[in-house]
C-alpha cells in the first residue's frame, strides 16, 4: 500500500494488532475525527518497529514493555510487519541485513526514521556499502551515535562499599575466538613469555557457563579485557562484566588510554600502553603491593556497574532520546561515517 498521512479509525482499528496496543486503542475510541501523521508531530505513543530481532532468541515485547521494564512510557515496541505504514521509528540490526535492499520495506512514509543498529566494531562489519542515503539515525556503541547504547557503564551509587573478591591467581583471560591475527593475540603470545595467564573458553577448550564466568574471572587479581579490534569508544563487556562488575583489576587493549578515561576513573584500570614493553607491564603486575593493589578499586566507593545486556531496553532508549533526535536527516554515506 501506498504512505498513508491520513487514517480513518475504522481503518486503523481494522488492523487487530494496531487496536492491540493499550495507548494506540484508547486514543481512538476519543474521536472519528481524522489522524494526523505528518511529520515533525507524532501521535503519542511512539510506535518503534523492529524489522527483525537483533539476535535468533525474540524475548517478549507485547504489551508495555517499556514502561514495565525500564520506566520509559509512550513507548510501543513491535515485531509486527503490517504497522509498517503506523511506525514513527523502523529499526534495521545491521547482523540481520541481507547484503542486498530486498529484506528492506519496499514502501516508506515520510514521517517515518529508519534506524541503523549495530555494536560490532568496524572490523568486524562488512557491506556497508549498500547502505547510503538510507538511514537516518544510527545507533551504535560510539558516543557520537544518534542514539548512544553502550556495553555498559558506571552510575552513581551512595551507599556503594568497596569490595575486593578473595584472589587465587594472578591474570585470567576468557577468550572465545582467537585468530593469530589480531592485535590482542601478539601481546598475548609476548606477555605470556613473562606471566603465566589462565585462559578460559572456546578458544582453549575451557568454556564457561554463564553464571560461572564472574565467579571464576573474580579469582584473579588481573583480568586481560583485550578487544577484538581497535576503535574508538569500542569498550565492551571484556570490561565492564569480566573485570569491572567481577571485581579485578582490568588490563585493557583497546583504544587510547585517554578514551577509556571518558567511560571510567583513571585509576580503575591499567592500558596496555602504560609501559614501554610488556616485561614492564609483566613485572609491574607481578610486583604490585596489596596497598597499591586496593586503589584501583577506589571508583568502587562511588559508582556501581550497570550492563546494558536486553535489546530491548537499548530498543526503549530510542523513545526517550526521539525529542532530541535530528528530523529530516539521512546518513550520505554510512561507511565512511562508521569507518573514521
Amino acid at each position: 500500500p501506498a504512505p498513508l498521512h491520513r487514517t480513518s479509525k475504522a481503518e486503523l482499528t481494522g488492523l487487530g494488532v494496531l487496536s492491540s496496543l493499550p495507548g494506540v486503542s484508547l486514543s481512538l475510541e476519543v474521536t472519528d475525527s481524522l489522524v494526523s501523521r505528518e511529520a515533525p508531530q507524532h501521535i503519542e505513543p511512539l510506535l518503534v518497529l523492529v524489522w527483525e530481532w537483533p539476535t535468533k532468541q525474540v524475548p517478549n515485547v507485547s504489551g508495555d514493555v517499556c514502561r514495565e521494564l525500564y520506566g520509559i512510557t509512550g513507548c510501543w515496541v513491535t515485531m509486527e510487519r503490517q504497522l509498517l505504514h503506523w511506525a514513527d521509528v523502523v529499526v534495521f540490526p545491521h547482523t540481520r541485513l541481507q547484503p542486498s535492499r530486498d529484506s528492506l520495506p519496499k514502501d516508506r512514509p515520510p514521517w517515518q526514521s529508519w534506524v541503523w543498529v549495530s555494536l560490532e566494531s568496524p572490523s568486524n562489519t562488512k557491506a556497508l556499502a549498500g547502505w547510503n542515503q538510507t538511514f537516518n539515525w544510527v545507533m551504535t556503541y560510539r558516543r557520537d551515535s544518534d542514539i548512544f547504547i553502550p556495553y555498559g557503564k558506571l552510575v552513581p551509587n551512595q551507599s556503594a562499599i568497596v569490595n575486593i573478591p578473595a584472589k587465587t591467581n594472578l591474570v585470567s583471560w576468557v577468550i572465545s575466538n582467537y585468530h593469530r591475527t589480531q592485535k590482542r593475540a601478539e601481546v598475548y603470545k609476548n606477555l605470556s613469555r613473562y606471566l603465566h595467564v589462565n585462559i578460559y573458553g572456546k578458544a582453549n577448550k575451557k568454556p564457561l557457563c554463564k553464571d560461572c564466568l564472574l565467579p571464576t574471572t573474580s579469582k584473579s587479581k588481573f583480568y586481560l579485557a583485550f578487544e577484538n579490534s581497535i576503535h574508538q569508544d569500542y569498550i565492551t563487556e571484556k570490561l565492564w562484566r569480566n573485570a569491572l562488575m567481577a571485581g579485578t583489576v582490568p588490563v585493557v587493549l583497546g583504544p587510547p588510554r585517554a578514551n577509556y578515561e571518558q567511560f571510567v576513573p583513571a585509576d580503575s584500570f591499567i592500558h596496555v600502553d602504560d609501559f614501554s614493553s610488556l616485561e614492564e607491564l609483566a613485572t609491574f603486575l607481578k610486583t604490585m603491593n596489596s596497598s597499591h593493589y586496593r586503589q584501583f578499586f577506589g571508583w568502587q566507593r562511588r559508582y556501581s556497574v550497570k550492563l546494558y545486556t536486553d535489546w530491548r531496553e537499548r530498543i526503549c532508549t530510542i523513545c526517550s532520546t526521539y525529542p532530541s533526535l535530528p528530523h529530516g536527516r539521512i546518513y550520505p554515506d554510512l561507511e565512511r561515517w562508521f569507518n573514521t
